[in-house]
């Protein structure tokens, strides 16, 4: 709602300037740019900004070259569609491509309802000036108005990975210390893990979306707010996170591939197994609640969590040596759930470690 507010605010600003004090011919082009650049973040709008004025800048100098040389002709407007679309293949303008035969084919209208070449060229310039008359005052707005600062997109990305993951392994676990394996049981730990794995995108998102919110932002100035200026620390946790996802997602694969008979020979170990993904589940609710002003606590959590599931996976592979498993049969998952165990280990360690040092910068 913040965000529709700002668009309302600075479209109305952007009419009032351009048809009220400049009396503009097409005064909407001010208010239309204004709201198209508008963003949840400050760098994003600047960002926008400078693409959609650069897309519209490259159209209307297009129908002007074309113009003032043919004319206003149908060969000529043809002309026009065929050169700017073919600029909007250009990688560099981005998101605003689409934005050059837009402009190109407002310019040629203009071009053609006004008399006289020198008024021509005036009403040409018209546009691009409302446009960055427009930008301007949407990035004013967002500068002024609230500047957002997404501090907690961050936290709430870990929030939901950890959550996905955690949803897993409270499910995972038991089927393992149960040695309920069968197809039904892995189809649904099959279907949580691609559940989590679709999440990772949209928590890298938001981790840049923190990021970029305080670039150019002056409330990062503010007491409060001037130690919390980068992201490295949370952005290393869904990497780690990423990554352990990925690795369940192996093992969860491994067992849905595997065709073992009635009896469990080795049902100790997946016990012991269970008992390692009983601890790595406490660190996802852990950083399933993770919170900005308690991360020194939960840290600490962290790390305790850590050295209980280091113990337990020294237990798996101790149980792994004692039951002579068959880890390099491709046919059996063992090889995997060792391999995987000690992986997953190293990256609940460099999350650990990365909030431990998030919390010290705080102070």
């Amino acid at each position: 709602m913040l965000l529709v507010g700002k668009s309302v605010v600075a479209a109305a600003l952007a009419w009032f300037v351009a048809h009220d004090v400049l009396h503009a011919r097409s005064p909407a082009f001010a208010p239309f740019s204004a709201v198209l650049i508008m963003n949840v973040t400050l760098y994003e709008s600047l960002r926008q900004a400078a693409l959609y004025v650069g897309a519209v800048a490259i159209g209307v100098l297009v129908q002007a070259g074309i113009g003032f040389v043919a004319g206003p002709r149908l060969l000529a407007f043809v002309l026009l569609a065929a050169i700017t679309l073919s600029i909007e293949r250009w990688p560099v303008l981005r998101s605003q491509r689409a934005q050059v035969s837009t402009a190109a084919f407002f310019a040629f209208a203009t071009y053609v309802s006004t008399a006289g070449a020198a008024q021509k060229a005036v009403q040409l310039g018209w546009i691009v000036v409302l446009v960055l008359l427009g930008c301007s005052i949407g990035v004013a707005v967002n500068l002024f108005v609230a500047p957002p600062l997404r501090y907690r997109s961050a936290e709430y990305a870990i929030q939901s990975l950890a959550a996905a993951v955690d949803a897993l392994l409270r499910e995972l676990a038991p089927a393992l210390r149960e040695g309920r394996l069968e197809g039904q049981e892995t189809q649904r730990l099959g279907e949580l893990a691609l559940h989590a794995e679709g999440l990772i995108a949209q928590a890298r998102s938001a981790v840049e979306t923190a990021q970029q919110s305080v670039w150019f932002n002056p409330r990062r100035f503010l007491p409060r707010h001037r130690a919390r200026t980068s992201f490295d620390r949370y952005r290393s946790v869904i990497n780690a996170l990423e990554r352990v996802t990925y690795q369940l997602s192996s093992l969860v694969r491994a067992l849905r591939q595997w065709e073992e008979p009635e009896s469990l020979p080795y049902q100790d170990l997946l016990s012991r197994y269970a008992d390692f993904l009983d601890d790595v589940d406490g660190m996802m609710r852990v950083l399933a609640g993770i919170d900005e002003d308690a991360l020194a606590a939960q840290a600490s959590r962290l790390a305790e969590l850590a050295d209980r599931a280091e113990d337990e996976r020294r237990r798996v592979a101790e149980q792994a040596d004692a039951d002579h498993l068959p880890l390099s049969d491709p046919a059996r998952p063992y090889g995997i759930l060792v391999v995987e165990a000690s992986r997953i280990m190293e990256e609940l360690r460099n999350t650990s470690d990365a909030l431990a040092a998030a919390a010290r910068a705080r102070g």
